[in-house]
């Protein structure tokens, strides 16, 4: 009796030490446990690499980001800060001393100003602006810190701010009242502030702002500050920033212009061109301003061409010219001022370049992914981070003359180690007008070609991206292959990194291509032998969602949809954050566009509704108004056709949350099953 119980004990032992070992799926709330690695900066001296880290806690619902410190030989990793307050935008001091971050700590009101002593010792905070501090930059003596901040122009002091600040917030009245546009931005209403450059001393004291005097303000429309907007020159004494230089209400022509520190007579460097300019980047050296340009005004996806300005006679050139035909984008200089470093937009994935001044384009990456590069002024150590579908953003070195990428960063890697993780791989199908289209496939684990899986075939947004080789933490291949699901992102006409041509080429009638590639990639994987034909789904958000709506009113074989911000009406799509200007094309009142809409609008097609579609929207979506939403789920209802409606009301255009997005997948999984008969996955 004893050796029995012992042989048994023995037997679920051994079998629970057997599942410990299974990898786990790559659940959604797997996905959440990866920490976020965000953009990198360096030491002068190129020996040590500071990156925000984020991760989240699911029970809290929400994210904790502290800054982390590496070596660049690969030998250390550590925590750098562990405060309770969120951390950013790190930046590393031109001696190499300290480190300037942003935080909002001990009762701040609004993010501030912090300098770190990296020798040892406690964060200093260097300013106290109620209207909070974005985008430092450390002058090149070291001896002040530059930043962004939207403030009221007329007021001189950070003391009138707050006064002003809290006697908004005190006002009986929530008016507001504008004569121009924009008035709201993805998901930030925009007041009579305006977004200025400021400057404060390495020690603290009153800042200084560099700008409103030049009369010209920062785009209002840089909610997100997604691209740099200033820089200064490596004496000091110069500044260059990005404003609107066309007084008109509804038409923006972003110009670089500079003006001398302290200065108040700003000269617009790009007067001629119509279209955008901006990204301003002094070289080392500083005989060269560069900087990108685009020409066709209107359309955002327009190639962002490389120009030098040269300070020396003010001649501006272009630096690479048409035959090479992608964006400039993610540009670092190297210290010799000979060459540019830039993660470029190329061909379904972001590769690292060596642009030199005068000479070709130099590929320096393969497929994966990189992103946010930063080098170092001596020695030229360049690094940034990578990224595959399989592989979070990760720090690593780049070595452009060996084309070697190093890993530094290994906080994922045991959480990676202990998952179930897919496969995937780079395919080409003949799409609209007999042209190739690169598409992106993802394989759940286990793969068998002798077995048949469903299909989620994902449609990305823009449409003037792309989708490249990295890892979706909203739409995530990995989550969707852990439920058993083949996954494939098109890069369909419209997208970027494969040539101005082909971007614009759905313009203005951007249903026609995009919507006869994606049919056209189903009808491939409708051939494979290893895709069940008649469990394909399909789904997309924001032009995502839009071709989804598309595709519900017109001949498709998917047996569910999922339509996540989904522009369905384009006449109500004149209340975008962006609608104030003069449309590329003309207004929606014009014949011309009349016939364009009447095609293209998804809600001429609402008579063949039939297919099963989840509606998704967030209440605090100004991309893509909330009333898209609920036209569509209304439109399916009154139809008779089976549909859902998930409605997040803290959500804007995308489900940032934990929590929310856990219901996100959740619902999406459901839906898809429900529809696609594909619980369980593979078939024999």
């Amino acid at each position: 009796m004893q050796i029995r119980l012992l042989a048994a004990t023995l037997a679920l032992t051994v079998a629970a030490a057997a599942i410990a070992d299974e990898p786990a799926p790559f659940s959604a709330e797997r996905s959440w446990q990866i920490q976020r690695i965000g953009a990198p900066t360096i030491s002068p001296d190129g020996a040590t690499v500071i990156a925000p880290v984020t991760r989240f806690d699911l029970k809290d619902n929400k994210g904790l980001t502290d800054l982390w410190l590496w070596s660049s030989d690969g030998k250390v990793e550590r925590a750098l800060t562990t405060h309770p307050a969120n951390e950013s935008s790190p930046l590393i001091s031109p001696d190499g001393t300290s480190l300037a971050f942003v935080s909002q700590r001990n009762g701040d009101t609004a993010p501030q100003l912090y300098v770190l002593p990296l020798a040892g010792g406690e964060a200093m905070r260097l300013t106290n602006v109620p209207t909070g501090v974005a985008q430092p930059k450390w002058f090149p003596d070291g001896k002040r810190i530059a930043f962004l901040s939207r403030v009221w122009a007329d007021l001189d002091t950070m003391e009138k701010q707050a006064a002003r600040q809290k006697q908004r917030a005190d006002d009986k009245s929530t008016a507001q009242i504008w004569d121009g546009g924009p008035i709201y931005y993805w998901d930030t209403w925009l007041d009579d502030r305006q977004l200025h450059v400021f400057s404060v001393g390495a020690e603290g004291g009153e800042p200084v702002n560099l700008t409103v005097g030049t009369g010209f303000e920062l785009p209002r429309a840089a909610v997100q500050l997604e691209s740099p907007l200033y820089d200064l020159s490596p004496d000091g004494a110069e500044l260059a920033f990005v404003a609107d230089s066309n007084p008109a209400t509804n038409v923006t022509n972003l110009d670089v212009f500079t003006v001398g520190v302290g200065g108040k007579e700003a000269l617009n460097r790009t007067p001629a061109n119509e279209a955008s300019d901006g990204v301003p980047l002094y070289s080392p050296d500083g005989r060269w301003l560069a900087f990108a340009q685009q020409r066709t005004r209107g359309f955002y996806g327009d190639l962002r061409r490389l120009m030098l300005l040269d300070r020396r006679g003010g001649a501006v050139r272009e630096v690479v010219g048409d035959a090479w035909d992608r964006s400039a984008d993610g540009l670092v200089w190297a210290p010799d001022s000979k060459r540019l470093y830039g993660a470029i937009d190329d061909a379904g994935s972001v590769r690292v370049y060596e642009i030199p001044l005068d000479g070709k384009p130099r590929l320096i990456t393969g497929d994966e992914a990189f992103s946010s590069l930063a080098i170092s002024a001596r020695g030229g150590v360049l690094v940034g981070l990578r990224q595959t579908f399989l592989e979070p953003p990760t720090v690593v070195r780049i070595d452009p003359k060996s084309k070697r990428v190093a890993k530094l960063s290994t906080l994922n890697d045991a959480l990676l180690a202990g998952t179930a993780l897919g496969t995937y791989e780079s395919v080409t199908y003949t799409g609209a007008n007999g042209k190739p289209i690169q598409m992106w496939v993802n394989y759940p684990p286990g793969f068998d070609k002798s077995k048949q899986y469903p299909l989620f075939l994902l449609i990305h947004g823009g449409p003037h991206n792309a989708i490249p080789n990295g890892m979706q933490f909203r739409w995530n291949a990995q989550v969707f292959g852990s439920w058993g699901y083949v996954t494939a992102w098109p890069n369909f006409h419209g997208s970027s990194g494969f040539g101005n041509a082909f971007t614009d080429s759905i313009n203005p009638q951007q249903d026609a291509l995009p919507y006869r590639d994606v049919i056209a990639a189903a009808e491939w994987f409708a051939g494979q032998p290893w895709i069940a034909a008649d469990r394909m789904v399909a789904g997309g958000g924001s032009y995502g969602g839009y071709l989804t709506s598309i595709i519900l009113g017109r001949p498709h074989p998917f047996k569910a949809l999922v339509a996540h911000a989904a522009v369905y009406n384009w006449y109500t799509q004149v209340g975008a954050d962006y609608a104030y200007e003069q449309p590329r094309f003309g207004g929606f009142w014009t014949p011309e566009q009349q016939a364009v809409f009447k095609q293209g609008s998804p809600h001429y097609g609402a008579a063949n509704f039939n297919t099963p579609t989840l509606v998704v929207h967030g209440q605090r979506d100004l991309r893509v108004p909330v009333n898209h939403g609920i036209e569509l789920y209304k439109a399916l209802l009154q139809k008779g056709v089976p549909t859902r409606l998930l409605y997040f009301n803290d959500e804007n255009h995308w489900v940032l949350k934990p929590a929310n997005s856990l219901v996100w997948y959740r619902e999406v999984r459901a839906w898809l099953d429900k529809y696609s008969g594909a619980t369980g996955g593979a078939t024999p």
